[in-house]
């Protein structure tokens, strides 16, 4: 425990909310070497692996080994520790985002490059939105990923839960679960009580979704593609009813109809975030869709400048505005997953299995089922050592996100450089608040109190005959 006289710094603050996540790891020295593994993804200037976790923090050299042993332990509680740091962001958090009482999750997948040989899951992938910078197929790791909306200050974070590789191994031909079972199963393991919407892109409007998240009592906020079609009620009839099981539709109706006559749309101040000084056209109808068995909530929405995009939502008591005001968020997973990439380094693990055959470039699916016992062991043992890195990365990066949240005047105090701008209203960047954290390690290190069990922990097992930045006695 921290000592209670001693004003809260950035490093305790951070220290007391990692230590919620103890009882998933069997043994203290596994959640120790789990919160070094975090502290090091949080403070390095670099995203190379674990090697650049030994540099930011100064460890031994011979320590590399003990942690890419660390990620392999089975003293890890992976599903355990996603439920309860999903847990520790909704009691960290102070305001997270809700509507009509319920929390707003989106989801996505990301799919990040690969090029090793021995890297089990790694697999052509295509990808949709082709860029300079984003070819349209790579091989790489399909992964699909959760995060919690909060507010923060005016704006908003996407605060990452959990993200799995979804796609790249086939562990038996019986085996027909899609994405979308998978995406279902990952919100399982959250075990988040609370009723919540789901926020997702087109991929995820269908009737598997919308019924799994049903069952559980959540509703599904998503897009819907222009080519697809819905249904009436069925009018009631009149005299004597037909033999034969009663119509449960009525009269089809395709939803590009919606944007027939624009001028008798509706119109309102964009509810977008970030938007100002722009009017939207839309529609509401309530309509079958025969997916999902039941009534749902379209919008036809028209955007001065972005055209036009059909959304749906599964809770008819969610007004339209309210729709488009959550569809809007969604794209901060993606801002997210750009800070996760590019800063944080949440994706740069580097195992590869020495005894796995090679791949071959444009390599699909990797089927297992004839593989021997050993094998497929030695891939689960390496697949496993993905996702714990992966989540060492989502808890280090909600880490930033938090404090950016409830301290952002420590943050800059202690953020000793320089920005063009600082806009207000707006929190604190990940970026800023891992360069405030990197320039107050040396003292929160020298300095903490003898009972700090991390700080005694780092300090114990660094390089003392090579300190660099570092300002520890000797």
């Amino acid at each position: 425990m921290l000592d209670r006289g001693r004003p809260l710094s950035l490093w305790g603050s951070w220290w007391i909310a990692i230590q919620l996540l103890r009882p998933a790891f069997s043994r203290l020295s596994t959640f120790m070497w789990f919160a070094t593994i975090v502290a090091g993804i949080t403070v390095r200037a670099d995203t190379l692996g674990v090697t650049s976790i030994v540099r930011a923090l100064n460890l031994r050299p011979k320590l590399y080994h003990r942690l890419l042993a660390h990620f392999h332990s089975t003293g890890v509680k992976l599903d355990r520790l996603a439920a309860l740091w999903a847990q520790a962001v909704l009691g960290l958090f102070p305001s997270p985002v809700r509507v009509n009482g319920r929390l707003v999750l989106v989801g996505d997948g990301v799919k990040i490059a690969k090029r090793g040989k021995k890297m089990p899951a790694v697999k052509l992938l295509h990808q949709q939105s082709e860029s300079n910078t984003k070819p349209e197929y790579i091989m790489g790791h399909s992964l699909q990923a959760v995060s919690l909306l909060v507010h923060a200050a005016q704006s908003f974070f996407a605060v990452p839960l959990a993200a799995r590789i979804h796609e790249g191994l086939v562990w038996s031909n019986r085996d027909k679960r899609t994405l979308l079972d998978k995406m279902l199963g990952l919100l399982e393991i959250l075990a988040i009580g609370t009723p919540f919407y789901f926020v997702a892109d087109a991929y995820y409007a269908a009737g598997k979704v919308v019924k799994g998240l049903l069952e559980q009592g959540h509703h599904l906020v998503t897009r819907v593609k222009s080519n697809a079609v819905a249904y009436r009620p069925v009018e009631p009839t009149k005299g004597k009813r037909k033999r034969g099981a009663p119509r449960r539709y009525g009269k089809k109706a395709k939803l590009k109809s919606l944007f027939s006559d624009t001028r008798s749309m509706a119109e309102v101040a964009s509810p977008v975030y970030g938007e100002r000084n722009v009017i939207l056209r839309y529609r509401v109808c309530d309509l079958l869709w025969r997916p999902a068995g039941r009534l749902v909530r379209f919008v036809a929405v028209i955007h001065p400048t972005r055209g036009s995009c059909l959304l749906m939502c599964t809770d008819l008591s969610l007004s339209a505005i309210e729709i488009i005001h959550l569809y809007g968020l969604r794209f901060k997973i993606e801002h997210s997953f750009k800070q996760a990439t590019r800063m944080i380094g949440a994706f740069a693990y580097h195992f590869w299995m020495m005894d796995m055959t090679p791949l071959r470039y444009r390599n699909g699916n990797q089927h297992l089922h004839r593989k021997s016992a050993d094998y497929r062991r030695h891939i689960k043992r390496k697949m496993r050592a993905y996702h714990v890195f992966i989540q060492a990365g989502v808890v280090a990066q909600g880490l930033l996100q938090y404090l950016a949240v409830v301290a952002p005047k420590l943050v800059w105090a202690s953020f000793g450089s320089w920005l063009r701008t600082i806009r207000p209203g707006i929190p604190p960047s990940e970026f800023v608040v891992a360069n405030a954290l990197r320039r107050t390690l040396p003292d929160y290190l020298l300095d903490s109190p003898e009972n700090d069990s991390l700080a005694k922990f780092v300090a114990d097992r660094q390089d003392t005959g090579s300190m660099g930045i570092f300002r520890l006695a000797a």
